[in-house]
């Protein structure tokens, strides 16, 4: 466990594997008192839970900067650092190494889930959830330190040292986003463990009014945003990496991040409805358990093996622990929230059907299902892998399309009305007054689009909402606005505004999706350098340059390529150290209404190449999702801002109270 042979032998190791077990004993030390601290209750014994906190947060700081170190100073006596790094490799790689495998992955995970237990800390009320919450919090770090300090350690040492590492994945280094989507991907699901521990500390107590998911709802938003970015950062990652002229493929571990987002959604959605209701308790309970715990499952299907992914860790040691651990999540929120069940009912009955509590439920129920297909599917081919041992089952992008498509359209269905609903109860007459002018925008963008040639019955869908989506956001801020100005009407109410931007942005994502998913073209060739240009999509397409370039990793081959005129260069990487394995390097021209995509596939091997085979794909409106991503995290954001205040109306100087 200790994996230390000697200082001598990996000093930074060994510096950094006690850094690790001191912050396991802290952690072991902090759950203890605050367990005591709740049990008896002690003020100051919860406060020593407190600072247990920051101890653990500053020895894995500690932990992380070690390992930093010993890969910028290629300190190949550290396992990690000879099988992950190199010295060739540059700055960015060596410091995206830090997660780039098993271990230090687990080792940012433990190191951010430690700083939002310090965060966290800061923040907490002197309440009867506060030493709860803590522990809660500390049961999370115990095991992901503990990992860290025995079954995955990223310090074992070696004991003959290598002169050069075997260098990282090269899948991790052939693009910069490798530098971003991983920080925020684990920003996302560790954030969720904080409305988890809150969930858990009101279910100990039975303090299960409103005042845990007030303060809840702002941590899990933050997650929510974090977890969103990083899922488009990932698919971008995708689209610039793998030379397929994709985004989403419906792999198991793409699958893995996109479950948590669908359960977080709808708890920030039916949050509302308990904050303003009092309904819905149970619900609430219950999805952050299961948001938190399915990040918990990702994890242990990203890091087991048990899946194929080119986004997956090879498999080790610490898939059955995270199994265990993911048991202990559920089999606890279950047996608290089964303890807790004559605390959790409502203050009213179910909400009716054709109300803003009813649309808001349906949503639930939509992202429920969503949320369980995609677990089907993803868990599908395992299932059938050991009950009757055959490795060929898989699940295909067919399967999911088949009903993520009806229950996307459905969400921005409800999307749209829901808003414009009264709570408690609508009738008939309400009802269409609020649907009438939404289905007249949503008719007249269909067919203004089947008029400019859109016949796929999906897209024309898509457009009639998403044109009923902004028509109704347009209505609901003009309303507003009438009151007083569109800026201080925004100051004074930035959380509802902010979702209207979120409901925007999400809007502009799904078109993008919609067109890119539908209307892409695609077309190979092998043309021969300096030929006539020839005809590819409608586009003329001519090799003008190719030539190899000597890098620290391997080799890079550079097509020049024009189309219609517009300069391309598109790259083939190959790795000495992937035993010259080839990464294509795709070029991509972004526009507003579509992106041309050229990817070098093969080439001569002769000196001086004479021919290359390329691929080129033409999507629409691809560079839609990634901006709609940008808009959904800036409406989020703004969300998290504090209400303004009413100025005071400026009263006559003849008329102002006298004043002492």
């Amino acid at each position: 466990m200790l994996n230390l042979i000697s200082f001598t032998a990996s000093p930074l190791g060994a510096l950094g594997q006690l850094a690790l077990l001191a912050a396991l004993a802290f952690t072991l030390a902090g759950l203890g008192l605050a367990v005591v601290g709740g049990v008896r209750p002690d003020a100051r014994v919860t406060e020593a839970a407190r600072r247990s906190t920051w101890a653990v947060f500053a020895l894995v700081t500690l932990a992380c900067v070690i390992l930093m170190a010993a890969l910028l100073k290629d300190d190949f006596s550290v396992r990690y650092v000879a099988e992950h790094s190199m010295r060739a490799s540059p700055l960015w790689v060596k410091i995206t190494s830090l997660w780039g495998a098993l271990a230090g992955s687990i080792l940012l995970w433990a190191w951010l889930l430690a700083g939002y237990a310090f965060i966290m800390s800061l923040t907490l009320r002197r309440d009867a959830l506060r030493p709860w919450a803590l522990g809660a919090m500390f049961v999370s770090l115990l095991f992901f330190v503990g990992v860290c300090a025995s079954v995955a350690s990223p310090f074992t040492p070696l004991a003959t040292v290598p002169a050069d590492g075997l260098g990282p994945n090269p899948a991790l280094q052939n693009h910069w986003m490798m530098a971003v989507h991983p920080v925020l991907l684990y920003l996302g699901f560790v954030g969720l463990s904080v409305p988890f521990a809150y969930a858990v500390a009101a279910l100990v107590t039975g303090r299960l009014s409103d005042h845990w998911v007030t303060v809840t709802r702002r941590w899990t938003l933050v997650a929510w945003t974090f977890l969103t970015a990083a899922i488009v950062a990932g698919g971008w990652w995708s689209y610039e990496t793998l030379g397929w002229g994709g985004y989403w493929a419906w792999d198991p571990v793409e699958n893995a991040s996109f479950i948590p987002w669908l359960l977080t959604t709808a708890f920030l959605h039916s949050v509302q409805i308990q904050e303003r209701r009092g309904l819905m308790r149970s619900w609430n309970v219950w999805l952050i358990v299961l948001a938190y715990s399915s990040t918990v499952l990702g994890t242990f299907l990203n890091r087991s093996g048990i899946v194929q992914s080119v986004h997956a860790f090879a498999g080790g040691p610490v898939g059955p622990v995270f199994l265990g651990f993911l048991a202990l999540l559920l089999v606890s929120g279950i047996a608290l929230a089964a303890w807790r069940a004559p605390k959790l009912r409502d203050d009213a009955e179910l909400p009716e059907p054709v109300s803003r509590e009813g649309a808001f439920l349906a949503g639930n129920w939509i992202f429920l299902v969503f949320a369980f297909m995609v677990l089907l599917g993803t868990l599908f081919p395992t299932f059938v892998e050991a009950w009757q041992g055959r490795r060929d089952a898989s699940v295909g992008p067919a399967f999911y399309n088949a009903f993520a498509i009806p229950l996307g359209l459905g969400l921005l269905l409800l999307m749209g009305v829901g808003p414009l609903l009264p709570w408690r109860r609508a009738d008939g007459q309400t009802l269409w007054r609020a649907l009438r002018p939404l289905l007249i925008a949503g008719l007249g963008a269909a067919l203004l689009a089947l008029v400019f040639g859109v016949r796929s019955p999906a897209v024309l869908a898509t457009v009639g909402l998403a044109a009923y989506n902004l028509l109704g956001l347009g209505l609901l801020t003009a309303r507003a606005a009438r009151q007083s100005s569109l800026g201080q009407t925004v100051r004074l109410n930035p959380r509802r505004y902010g979702a209207y931007l979120a409901h925007v942005g999400l809007v502009v994502v799904a078109l993008g999706l919609a067109f890119s998913g539908t209307y892409r073209a695609e077309a190979q060739a092998t043309l021969n350098v300096n030929a006539a240009p020839t005809a590819l999509l409608h586009e003329r397409v001519q090799v003008q340059d190719v030539r190899r370039e000597a890098l620290p990793f391997g080799t890079s081959t550079v097509a020049s390529v024009l189309i219609d005129g517009r300069p391309f260069r598109a790259r083939l990487n190959t790795y000495t150290q992937a035993g010259n394995t080839a990464f294509p390097a795709p070029a991509v021209r972004y526009s507003a209404l579509g992106d041309t995509y050229l990817v070098l596939t093969a080439l001569d091997q002769s000196a001086t190449p004479k021919w290359v085979s390329v691929h080129l794909i033409e999507s629409p409106l691809v560079s839609w999702i990634w901006w709609g991503t940008v808009i959904i995290c800036v409406g989020a954001g703004l969300t998290l801002v504090p209400p303004g205040r009413v100025a005071p109306r400026a009263v006559p100087a003849g008329l102002a109270p006298a004043t002492d």
